[in-house]
């Protein structure tokens, strides 16, 4: 199985996450960002690095947010792909929910 980014990303994108993703598995969306499903090695390491908690094991993935499990799949090949920190959309937009941390 993999990771899956959900709603809660959705015109946010924080990256912290990407920062420490060892094998770089992370791609940028327009208003989210998405994880590939054959690149993730379920290290768990983004996990608690994203301030609003949209990042889930596709198993425990809450049933709400199932189709992100496609969307990541889908999306992940055709988008760029991210390494590094950016400022978030929230931090130039104010657009997502309060972070966590």
């Amino acid at each position: 199985m993999t990771h899956v980014v959900a709603e809660p990303c959705f015109n946010c994108k924080y990256t912290d996450c990407v920062v420490v993703c060892p094998v770089e598995c992370f791609y940028e969306g327009e208003a989210i960002l998405f994880i590939h499903p054959e690149e993730c090695i379920d290290c768990e390491a983004c996990v608690p690095e994203c301030p609003v908690a949209a990042i889930f094991h596709a198993d425990n993935l809450p049933d709400e947010w199932k189709d992100y499990t496609a969307l990541n799949a889908e999306m992940a090949p055709q988008c760029p792909g991210i390494t590094e920190q950016k400022t978030s959309m929230a931090e130039t937009h104010g657009s997502c929910t309060t972070p966590r941390k």
